[in-house]
């Protein structure tokens, strides 16, 4: 194979990474404030795409408004939820909550299915298409859109959890939410806050990448576990690893194509897993620590 080929493979794998780092920064903001996995995660992927298209092309909104509706919508419903069916489990246990999430996902993918139908819909690309050639290797300009909106997506966290005071009251809650609460910080509201990041930033992946892909009210579970798995090989409840998890998982999925077969491509996010599981637990860069109160 000739070095033109590996960055060829090596760009699908930083695209693809960059969806599932997406992903995976959703679960870590769920569980640094409550502890649980939100197996709903996948599904805010699958509505950002869907309600974006929805805007686009049943309401006829501009594409950059109907953008804006997939990622709103979505985090609006990620606020319900938290809402509705997170926050009335006072006793917090967390295997409850982990199998209220389990059954959000099927209620998400089954009302969409109910309201967008059955089929793939498409989205048109931001910039109208095309591609740029990077040493000989050809990058569509949409995958570039989907590298640039994540970094964004990055340094904006980066801001908020180091320069603003609700990133600091969302830190607290992580680490002590008894503590947090004692010296004035509303910790419901902060765990209310860190759905509606975690479904927002699904939704931007999704919605990201639906003009490349197309999507469908099934698409949800498969980049779920795919960003659940980027979380753990990172670490969970680390955003940096979360971010380094994502980019890992995409580079490892397209090497397999390029060196085995596309036939194993979605078993490496399981193998991973697993083996991550198996030989450390902790992830590459281990878990954020955190008080269980």
């Amino acid at each position: 194979m000739g070095a033109t080929e590996l960055l060829q493979f090596a760009l699908a794998g930083l695209k693809n990474g960059s969806i599932y780092a997406l992903v995976a920064l959703g679960f870590t903001i769920v569980y640094a404030a409550t502890g649980v996995i939100n197996f709903a995660q996948g599904e805010f992927y699958m509505l950002g795409g869907m309600l974006a298209v929805w805007g686009y092309a049943d309401l006829g909104l501009p594409l950059p408004l109907a953008a804006l509706v997939g990622v709103a919508g979505a985090a609006v419903i990620g606020a319900l939820f938290e809402l509705l069916a997170i926050r009335p489990r006072k006793d917090g246990d967390p295997l409850a909550l982990i199998v209220i999430t389990v059954g959000g996902s099927m209620v998400f993918s089954s009302m969409a299915r109910h309201l967008f139908g059955p089929y793939e819909r498409p989205l048109p690309a931001f910039s109208g298409g095309g591609s740029v050639r990077i040493f000989g290797a050809v990058l569509e300009v949409q995958s570039v859109w989907i590298i640039g909106l994540t970094a964004l997506a990055v340094a904006g966290l980066w801001y908020l959890y180091g320069r603003t005071s609700l990133g600091r009251a969302m830190r607290a809650c992580a680490v002590n939410r008894d503590a947090a609460r004692i010296v004035g910080i509303d910790t419901r509201m902060m765990v209310t806050v860190s759905f509606v990041l975690a479904a927002a930033l699904g939704a931007l992946a999704g919605l990201a990448v639906t003009p490349l892909t197309q999507t469908a009210f099934d698409v949800g579970p498969t980049v779920g576990i795919k960003g659940f798995a980027a979380a753990i090989l990172g670490g969970l409840g680390n955003p940096i690893a979360a971010v380094v998890g994502g980019l890992v998982l995409g580079l490892l999925e397209s090497l397999s194509i390029a060196f085995l077969s596309s036939t194993y491509k979605d078993a490496i996010a399981l193998i991973v897993l697993l083996g991550v599981l198996f030989l450390r637990p902790q992830g590459l860069l281990g878990r954020a620590k955190r008080e269980k109160v």
